[in-house]
């Protein structure tokens, strides 16, 4: 592959402690800053958008956010370099099931740059791969897939008591773990990142969808920042339930809207990828729905 160009910094405000990035990641993505506090997790949603707000076609085997880039490369490498600086990558069932082979670490998405994302974590002083955390109210998840099975990563199932009868094989699987955090479903944000902080793999949280998940956090003010890549893609719809946009399951506006602050803007041809700072406050919104 031929190494990428650099990415254009058309804004990028000066914020938080410029963490270790190796220069061949750093010379295409620049610095990357984060204001960590040593009292919280600092939580990171990550997604990917058409033109017309699409985040899913919501077609088996091209779900995924790769065919909402068209697979750019800029995108997949900074995916690769934000869960390099994770300690866990939350994803919800939905997700898993889009992408079913997936595993939630940089090099999956980046495999040439596998080893400075492994310098990156090491300067971090941080595991070989983040904690990769699937939420599950109805504990329905197939644990032949190679998230649970491989044991390239460690996985933490967050789920409900119903849900955890249901993951009773899991105890078999030497790199899975079940936590359950709530009688019935929908599961709480915070309840899950409180969840990860059990763990000890906390300090930088990731989430990467789907669209009820990330409503979640939103709707409880857990999430402190959005990085978001704009594709230069048209989808289209017939309906909204077959192709969502990024947020489901919540509705804030026009009562309680949910305003960000633009911190950061590269582009990439005719991509751009914009990074976005929340106030961190619950605000009032509709009762979410029950999901898996």
């Amino acid at each position: 592959m031929n190494p990428l160009d650099p990415l254009k910094i058309l804004f990028d405000e000066p914020r938080g402690r410029r963490l270790p990035v190796p220069r061949p990641l750093s010379r295409v993505y620049g610095p990357l800053r984060f204001p960590l506090s040593s009292k919280k997790p600092y939580v990171l949603g990550n997604f990917a958008t058409t033109l017309d707000g699409v985040v899913s076609l919501g077609v088996p085997g091209a779900s995924g956010g790769g065919e909402i880039t068209g697979f750019d490369p800029h995108d997949r490498l900074l995916m690769g370099l934000l869960r390099a600086a994770s300690d866990a990558v939350v994803v919800g069932a939905g997700t898993l099931r889009a992408v079913p082979r997936h595993l939630w670490t940089a090099e999956h998405v980046y495999p040439t740059m596998a080893p400075q994302f492994a310098e990156f974590r090491r300067r971090l002083g941080k595991a070989p791969t983040p904690l990769n955390v699937v939420v599950t109210a109805s504990g329905r998840v197939d644990l032949a897939l190679p998230v649970f099975s491989s044991g390239k990563v460690r996985v933490l199932i967050v789920t409900t008591h119903r849900g955890a009868q249901r993951l009773r094989g899991a105890k078999s699987l030497p790199d899975v773990d079940v936590a359950a955090v709530g009688r019935t479903g929908p599961l709480r944000a915070k309840a899950v990142l409180r969840a990860v902080a059990l763990t000890g793999r906390h300090k930088i949280v990731l989430v990467e969808g789907g669209p009820h998940l990330i409503g979640d956090f939103f709707g409880e003010g857990a999430l402190d920042e959005l990085f978001l890549t704009l594709s230069p893609q048209i989808a289209g719809r017939r309906d909204a339930a077959t192709r969502p946009g990024m947020v489901a399951g919540r509705l804030f506006a026009p009562e309680h809207p949910l305003w960000g602050s633009l911190v950061g803007v590269r582009r990439g041809a005719s991509a751009l990828f914009l990074r976005f700072k929340f106030p961190g406050r619950s605000p009032a919104s509709a009762r979410p729905r029950s999901r898996e």
